[in-house]
């Protein structure tokens, strides 16, 4: 038996043949099985995304509502812009139960945005402002808004969510104006601001000021129309419909149907303002309406004061203040005072007028607007009260320049100029109108007009009965007569006439017949087709010859005179 070589050596008894063949070592390795990969890519797979959940993963934010009404923990989401930004982790009541906490988990990108100054609020269908929102929420449900500040802010985690949405997003440009009123009428949040008709602006919100006497209204005007805003702007409350009876007939006013239901205000500035670009939340008056705010005109206003001693029942605030039927200002307070100088009890009625109407008439007269006022009032110049309706009693003050008053002099209590007053009761004007018509009708010359009148009857009289309309009567009723003789006897001459007509007609018709028949017996014989005209046909060429042989016969005795007595001859020359 041939011995085997031990493993990993060379055999030393040659092979069959008597050759030697070498042999390779053989080592055993270890290899892993492929089944384990697949859990190894797993595991990175893992560990990347977990990697990249805690790298996106922003700080995780509270926001407390009054309720979580549309929102879901694990579903709803944070978004700006229509951006996810988080989503809502958990919902949960603290216990005062007060409010909802709405624990979010934000995104990376949303940790700049974050400060105190950002502005969460519910987003779901709505109408707010005039406007209706969050209707893509009805199919994917309602989800939670944000609005960061442009200028940024400190960072802050806990936040107070709104119930209404921002009425502007933070990348609006322009500026907030703060319009002082004694009543926000029926302006709402988001009402719009006009200018000149065009919407250029909304109504951000209000205040209570001074014991809830006046409301501040917070109005933004967009860039660039509030560079149209200046110190002389005039803003009025521009709500509703107005309608007005004039002289022209019903004046009808509708800014637009957005400002009828949330209210709106409108602005005006004079084309010739010198005055500079108004700043931010610089104060502006609010009027009640346009006719209020051209009354207090552009830019600053006389402060005026005048002391009735009778009634003003029937004078309110806002009433007109006219000078020769023309509007130039408005009663701003009617109050009571005792005065210790006369111990009597006055009613001092504070109102404004255009200073602009009044510097420019103390420019035409050279010099300032006191020492004018000075002059009227001692030209005259006093405050009436006047009713311009004796239906609704409402009553006006209005400047008068009486030449009998008692002389007097203008005083200033505080920012008040003292303009004197007329002492008379509210029917003053009634009665001074009533005297003025009462002395008209007292210089009417009545025995005159009467005189005249007699007069004039007389003549009607003798014209009437005088001899020169009787022989008119006459001589027209002997025209009448003649011209019943004239119509009568042509009725009498024109009725045989009449009668004939028919035999005349009838006689015609024969006569047209017979004319007919004529020019038809007149066509047979001698028309185209008759033997008279064919006769004639055949006449015409033997007149022809006839006239040609006598033209020959007349050449032939020309030339040869002896040919009647010895006949022609032929000589061949012919």
């Amino acid at each position: 038996m041939s011995e085997q070589a031990p493993p990993g050596q060379a055999s030393a008894s040659p092979p069959s043949g008597g050759r030697v063949l070498p042999s390779a070592p053989v080592r055993h390795r270890r290899r892993i099985p492929l089944v384990w990969i697949v859990p190894f890519l797993t595991a990175l797979i893992a560990l990347y995304l977990v990697w990249d959940t805690y790298s996106k993963r922003g700080p995780t934010i509270t926001v407390s509502f009054d309720t979580a009404a549309g929102l879901t923990a694990g579903q709803s989401q944070l978004k700006y812009r229509n951006v996810v930004m988080g989503t809502v982790k958990s919902i949960t009541i603290p216990p005062d139960l007060s409010k909802v906490l709405v624990e979010i988990e934000t995104v990376r990108e949303a940790e700049s945005l974050l400060t105190d100054k950002t502005i969460f609020w519910v987003v779901k269908p709505q109408l707010f402002a005039g406007n209706v929102s969050g209707l893509d929420t009805i199919l994917s449900g309602s989800y939670i808004g944000m609005r960061p500040d442009a200028a940024g802010g400190k960072p802050q985690r806990d936040f107070v969510g709104q119930q209404d949405p921002p009425i502007l997003q933070a990348s609006a440009k322009g500026t907030t104006f703060k319009l002082d009123t004694h009543r926000l009428g029926s302006i709402g949040l988001g009402a719009p601001i006009f200018f000149r008709d065009i919407e250029v602006g909304t109504v951000l919100g209000w205040d209570l000021h001074d014991l809830a006497n006046r409301v501040t209204v917070h109005a933004f005007v967009r860039a660039p129309f509030d560079r149209y805003v200046r110190g002389d702007t005039n803003f009025w409350n521009a709500s509703g419909v107005s309608i007005k009876f004039a002289g022209e007939g019903i004046q009808f006013e509708l800014e637009s149907l957005r400002a009828v239901l949330l209210g709106g205000i409108a602005f005006d500035t004079p084309q010739d303002s010198t005055q500079p670009i108004a700043k931010a939340d610089q104060s502006f008056e609010l009027y009640k309406d346009l006719d209020q705010a051209k009354a207090a005109g552009f830019g600053q206003q006389i402060k005026l004061v005048s002391y009735f001693p009778g009634s003003v029942a029937g004078l309110t605030p806002g009433a007109d203040v006219t000078f020769h039927g023309l509007k130039i200002g408005e009663v701003t307070d009617v109050d009571l005072v005792f005065d210790p100088r006369t111990e009597r009890v006055l009613v001092p009625v504070k109102y404004r007028v255009q200073a602009g109407r009044v510097a420019n008439f103390a420019r035409a007269q050279g010099m300032d607007a006191e020492k004018l006022a000075e002059m009227m009032i001692a030209r005259g110049l006093r405050a009436t009260l006047e009713s311009p309706s004796l239906i609704t009693g409402q009553k006006i003050v209005a400047f008068q320049i009486m030449p009998g008053a008692k002389p007097d002099e203008l005083r200033k209590v505080g920012e008040h100029y003292v303009i004197p007053a007329v002492e008379s009761g509210g029917f003053d004007s009634i009665t001074r109108a009533a005297s003025e018509l009462l002395s008209k009708i007292n210089r009417i010359d009545f025995d005159r007009i009467g005189h005249s009148l007699v007069n004039t009857m007389a003549g009607l009289d003798n014209t009437v009965n005088g001899p020169q309309i009787k022989a008119t009567l006459a001589a027209l009723e002997k025209a009448m007569l003649d011209v019943q003789d004239i119509a009568r006897k042509l009725d009498t001459d024109a009725t045989p006439a009449l009668k004939r007509l028919p035999e005349i007609a009838q006689q015609l018709q024969d006569a047209v017949s017979k004319a007919n028949r004529l020019i038809g017996s007149v066509d047979r014989g001698y028309g185209d087709q008759s033997k008279f005209h064919r006769d004639l046909d055949r006449l015409m060429p033997q007149l022809t010859d006839t006239a040609r042989s006598l033209r020959a016969l007349t050449d032939l005795l020309t030339r040869h005179p002896e040919a009647l007595l010895t006949g022609r001859t032929n000589t061949g020359k012919e």
